[in-house]
């Protein structure tokens, strides 16, 4: 029996965790990254327990985790200081670490599974016949292709498959700081709300901590993080003086809104969309990355089973409505977090404070974390 052939669209964690499940399966691989190195933005990362979960499956999470910090108590704080929530967003275990470092893990990972990794190798369309072209004209044939090229994919508009990328209105300034002892310590990070504005704190390194700043896009100060409007912020966190001061004026991050892509399919023919590409999500909830590399165990398990078609429409069938309820909660978070009126933020508090301890609540909001796919054990794979 011939080996058979997958090519993917982007080098982001997505594709390079997609990349190692079919390598370990036995498939030839190569990944396109449209760059000229490989390389990741240098912020900080949530992986909670779907996600490390596929680093055991493949491999990778010693690596990961050998830098990571071990979470215990994510802490959400309001525009009093006060403690509103410490587990409903938790269910297993957590770990913050180093974009960077997990992008490297994973290239690693990949290059160690067999899987060639083609840099300056920008994708250009895609076929439901099972190709994709690169920008130079160059056709890749495979028995199974992957576009996980970002929220923008030029994989998923030439398969036909964009339903609607929406502005969400909001977003974030990513950022690394060198780690002080005025940090959190002892498995905790905060996440501070006032007004529209949201702060995070979060370890991620023995090294670096993680600085997110959330606004509205209509937060014309807020946006302003490259150059950083340092004093904007600390008027509305003056307690984390210490943390702002240490986001340099021209910081690497900047800010970036967020949007949510809606796919009118997962897949066309013998060709996937993975990861943005295909529910590009706002990452507040700390799931975007994660359901990604959940599904690529998912595709992974699928086509252990089935042909190629059959598998993917297996796959989506079971995995995509788990995905798309982490996408809706995920923007409710948002909306919450930004768009509450500033006259009634008491009220906010007391809803968040009451919600969290609502049982329902917390297994609606938490369930993707305890979530894996099981497509591979026969008693749960099922065919639509």
């Amino acid at each position: 029996m011939s080996t058979r052939r997958a090519e993917v669209a982007g080098a982001g964690l997505a594709g390079l965790t997609v990349a190692s499940v079919l390598a370990q399966r036995g498939w030839s691989v190569r990944v396109h990254e449209r760059g000229e190195d490989l390389r990741e933005i240098g912020a900080g990362i949530y992986l909670w327990e779907n996600a490390l979960k596929v680093l055991e499956a493949i491999g990778a999470y010693d690596v990961v985790t050998s830098t990571a910090e071990r979470i215990y108590r994510p802490e959400l704080r309001d525009h009093r200081h006060r403690v509103l929530q410490t587990e409903w967003l938790r269910d297993g275990r957590l770990y913050t670490v180093a974009r960077r470092h997990l992008h490297r893990s994973l290239a690693d990972t990949a290059i160690s599974s067999g899987v060639e990794i083609v840099t300056s190798s920008p994708v250009a369309r895609a076929s439901a016949e099972g190709w994709l072209e690169t920008e130079d004209s160059v056709r890749w044939d495979a028995d199974l292709v992957v576009g996980a090229d970002g929220f923008g994919s030029l994989v998923r508009e030439s398969l036909g498959l964009t339903k609607s990328v929406v502005n969400l209105h909001d977003g974030c300034g990513r950022h690394l700081i060198p780690r002080t002892s005025d940090d959190p310590h002892d498995g905790r990070t905060i996440e501070e709300w006032n007004g529209g504005r949201r702060m995070g704190v979060v370890p991620c390194h023995p090294d670096w901590t993680y600085i997110f700043l959330c606004c509205p896009d209509s937060d014309v100060e807020g946006t302003q993080q490259s150059p950083f409007n340092r004093s904007t912020w600390q008027k509305s966190f003056p307690h984390l003086k210490s943390q702002l001061d240490r986001i340099p004026d021209f910081p690497e991050g900047s800010y970036h809104t967020f949007h949510d892509v809606q796919s009118v399919a997962w897949h066309k023919g013998r060709a996937a969309i993975l990861g943005d590409a295909a529910h590009g999500m706002s990452p507040n909830l700390g799931q975007a990355a994660c359901c990604a590399m959940m599904n690529a165990l998912a595709l992974g398990q699928a086509l252990d089973r089935y042909d190629v078609e059959t598998a993917l429409d297996v796959w989506e069938t079971s995995e995509r409505p788990v995905t798309e309820s982490v996408q809706k909660y995920s923007r409710l978070y948002g909306r919450i977090g930004t768009s509450w009126p500033r006259s009634l933020l008491d009220v906010r508090s007391a809803l968040v404070w009451g919600l969290g301890r609502f049982r329902p609540v917390q297994r609606r909001v938490n369930f993707a974390a305890s979530y894996h796919p099981t497509l591979d054990q026969p008693e749960t794979a099922s065919h639509p």
